[in-house]
C-alpha cells in the first residue's frame, strides 16, 4: 500500500511537471511567434495610416472620430478579439472640419497660414473685406461702427489655442475691463462687434499653431445657438505684417474660405476596448492603452497615434501567435481624453470592483519614441526582469533594461494629470510604463506637434513605433501568465483609495459585441 501511494505521488509529481513544461512550450512558442511577426510583418504604421490619412483629426462628436472607432472594432473582431463598445457620454452637437483657405488681395497677394479652433464657425462661403483693428473704448465703437460691417477684425493678445470666449461668463470678464478701462482684453467689444456685422476675428498666433477647441461653450451647445463668426488664428509674422498695413492705412483685403459644420446631436462618444479573455483568471486584467481622439486641424500622427497604433499592433501579434493568456488582457482606445480624460476616468469609476484585479495599466500618449528600460518597485523587479528578458531579442539596436525604483515609495496622487494614465493612478492601481528614448537621434520635438497644425503622420518614427508595439505585446503576455498579480508593495505610500463621481455627460453603457 506505501508503494501505491509512493506511486500515485510520483505520478501526479510527473503529471504537473509535464503539465507545466508543456505550458513553458506554449509560452516560448508564443513569445517566438511575436518575435516573428515583430522582426517580419510588423503593421504599426499600416494601421497609423489609416488612423491619420484616412479619419484624419478625431476630436469626440466627429464623424472622424465614429468613423475611427467603428474601424478599430471592426479590426478588433477581425483578429478573433472580443470587444466593448462603451458608451461614455454625448456632446450636444457635433462638429466636422473640412479644407479651409485664406489669402490676401492685395499688398503682397500672400497666401495665409491660420487654423481655427474646434467648434468655432466656419465662413459663410468664401468671404472677402476690408481688414481694421478693433476698437478699445466705446468712444472707438461707436465712431467705427459702420467700418466694422463686413471687416475682418485684427483683435489683440497672443493666441494660446483656445477660441475667445463669447459665454455669459467670457462676456462679463469683457464688460468688467470696458468699466474699468482697461485694454488689455482681446476683443473687448465682441458682442458688439458681431451685432456690428464683422466677418470674423484674427488673433496672432506662435508658429507651428497652437488649436483646441470651445471648452467654455461645448456642452452647452445647441444648434440654434451655434457661433457665428470664424475665430483664426493666424502666424504671427502675417499677422505683423498685416498690422503694420492697417497702421499705415494701405488699402487691402483679406478672403476666406473655412469650412467648419456642425451637426445635429445630441452625438455620442464610446471606449473602444479589445478583449484577450483570460483562461485561468478572467475577471484578472492587464490593460494597454492609448486615446483615440485627437485634435482635427492635424491627423494625430503623435498624440495619440503614438499609444493607438502600437496598442492595435500588440493586439494583432498576440491574436495572431495564438496566445492564450491566463489573465485577461484589455487594449483600450480611450474616448475624449482631450476634453478631460473622459473615457478611461468612466472607465475607472464605473466599476470600481476591477481596482485590485488589475495587475498594471500600461499608458502610451507621448512621442513616437522606443522603449528602452522600465523602472519598478523592487516588489515588482523580479517578475518584469522575467517578463521583459525576451524583448532584448527582436531588434539589438534597442537594448532593454530593467530598472529597480530607489527611494521611499511615492504619495497617492491626489488630482488626475495630463493623460489616461490619471484615474487609475490616484485611485491606486499600477500605471508603471516604459521609459522612452531617441537613441539613433531622430531629434524629435514633442513641443512642435503637441496640439499644433503639424502633428501628422510623417512626424511618427517607423522603427520606434514597430518596436513599442513588440515590447507591449511582449510585457503584457508576460504578466498575464504571471501565477500572481503584480505587487503593489511600494508603489505608493500606504493609503486608502477614493472614488470621483463619473465623468460629465449620460451615464455610460457598456455592451460586449
Amino acid at each position: 500500500m506505501h508503494k501505491i501511494r509512493v506511486s500515485i505521488v510520483t505520478l501526479l509529481f510527473s503529471v504537473l511537471v509535464g503539465v507545466t513544461a508543456f505550458a513553458q512550450v506554449e509560452n516560448d512558442k508564443v513569445i517566438e511567434k511575436i518575435i516573428e511577426i515583430a522582426q517580419n510583418d510588423n503593421q504599426t504604421m499600416d494601421h497609423l495610416n489609416v488612423l491619420c490619412n484616412r479619419f484624419g483629426g478625431r476630436p469626440i462628436g466627429s464623424d472622424a472620430y465614429d468613423n475611427a472607432a467603428d474601424w478599430c472594432e471592426y479590426m478588433f473582431k477581425k483578429w478573433g478579439l472580443e470587444v466593448i463598445r462603451q458608451e461614455v457620454g454625448e456632446l450636444p452637437v457635433g462638429f466636422n472640419r473640412g479644407p479651409w483657405f485664406g489669402r490676401m488681395i492685395g499688398g503682397n497677394n500672400m497666401t495665409l497660414h491660420f487654423t481655427t479652433p474646434s467648434y468655432t464657425s466656419g465662413t459663410v462661403g468664401i468671404q472677402r473685406g476690408h481688414v481694421v483693428k478693433e476698437p478699445k473704448t466705446k468712444f472707438q465703437f461707436e465712431r467705427m461702427k459702420k467700418t466694422l460691417k463686413g471687416a475682418w477684425v485684427l483683435i489683440t493678445g497672443q493666441s494660446s489655442g483656445w477660441p475667445i470666449d463669447y459665454s455669459e461668463e467670457g462676456e462679463a470678464k469683457r464688460a468688467k475691463a470696458i468699466e474699468e478701462k482697461r485694454t488689455d482684453e482681446p476683443a473687448t467689444f465682441y458682442k458688439e462687434m458681431v451685432e456690428a456685422g464683422i466677418l470674423g476675428i484674427i488673433q496672432s498666433a506662435k508658429v507651428p499653431i497652437t488649436t483646441l477647441y470651445d471648452r467654455k461653450n461645448v456642452e452647452k451647445m445647441t444648434f440654434e445657438t451655434l457661433p457665428t463668426v470664424p475665430d483664426i488664428k493666424l502666424d504671427e509674422a502675417q499677422y505683423k505684417i498685416i498690422e503694420d498695413m492697417v497702421n499705415r492705412g494701405e488699402f487691402f483685403m483679406l478672403e476666406f474660405d473655412i469650412r467648419n459644420h456642425f451637426k445635429m446631436g445630441p452625438v455620442k462618444y464610446h471606449n473602444i476596448i479589445g478583449v484577450l479573455k483570460g483562461s485561468e483568471y478572467p475577471d484578472e486584467y492587464v490593460i494597454c492603452g492609448g486615446h483615440l481622439d485627437a485634435f482635427d486641424v492635424a491627423t494625430g500622427g503623435v498624440d495619440c497615434g503614438t499609444g493607438v497604433a502600437p496598442t492595435m499592433e500588440a493586439a494583432r501579434m498576440l491574436a495572431l501567435s495564438g496566445a492564450k493568456p491566463k489573465r485577461t488582457i484589455l487594449f483600450a482606445l480611450w474616448a475624449g481624453e482631450e476634453f478631460g480624460l473622459l473615457g478611461s476616468k468612466y472607465f475607472v469609476l464605473s466599476d470600481t470592483t476591477k481596482w485590485p484585479k488589475i495587475s498594471n495599466y500600461f499608458n502610451r500618449d507621448g512621442g513616437p519614441t522606443v522603449p528602452l528600460s522600465v523602472t519598478v518597485p523592487p516588489a515588482m523587479y523580479d517578475d518584469f526582469v522575467k517578463v521583459c528578458e525576451p524583448i532584448n531579442r527582436v531588434n539589438p539596436d534597442f537594448p532593454f533594461k530593467v530598472k529597480k525604483r530607489e527611494g521611499e515609495p511615492r504619495p497617492l496622487p491626489k488630482s488626475a494629470g495630463g493623460s489616461d494614465h490619471a484615474y487609475f493612478q490616484i485611485n491606486g492601481i499600477p500605471t508603471i510604463s516604459f521609459n522612452l528614448g531617441d537613441p539613433k537621434g531622430y531629434n524629435f520635438n514633442y513641443r512642435e506637434i503637441w496640439h499644433t497644425d503639424r502633428d501628422l503622420y510623417n512626424k511618427s518614427i517607423p522603427e520606434y513605433m514597430e518596436h513599442a508595439s513588440a515590447c507591449n505585446a511582449i510585457v503584457l503576455y508576460g504578466l498575464s501568465n504571471l501565477d500572481h498579480l503584480l505587487s503593489r508593495e511600494g508603489l505608493f505610500k500606504k493609503e486608502e483609495p477614493k472614488a470621483e463621481e463619473p465623468a460629465k455627460g449620460k451615464k455610460g453603457k457598456s455592451k460586449k459585441k
